[in-house]
């Protein structure tokens, strides 16, 4: 359990340090946030690689359209 924790706050520190080149956007932070939270809740709720990618996949596009919306 903890190399998937470790492994998610890889990933988003690697989105967040890629975008350090311009200033985000609201969607893309709503998408970036998004994936991350819903990749923690997947994996909580289903367990497995397939509730984290699936739970990342469904955050990440209500982050975005959240975003979208600010």
């Amino acid at each position: 359990m903890s190399t998937k924790i470790l492994m998610s706050l890889a990933a988003a520190s690697l989105m967040a340090l890629s975008g350090c080149g311009t200033s985000p956007t609201n969607a893309q932070i709503g998408t970036a946030t998004g994936a991350v939270l819903g990749g923690v809740a997947g994996n909580a709720v289903f367990g497995g690689t397939l509730g984290t990618v699936g739970g990342a996949a469904a955050g990440a596009v209500i982050g975005n359209e959240v975003g979208k919306k600010r």
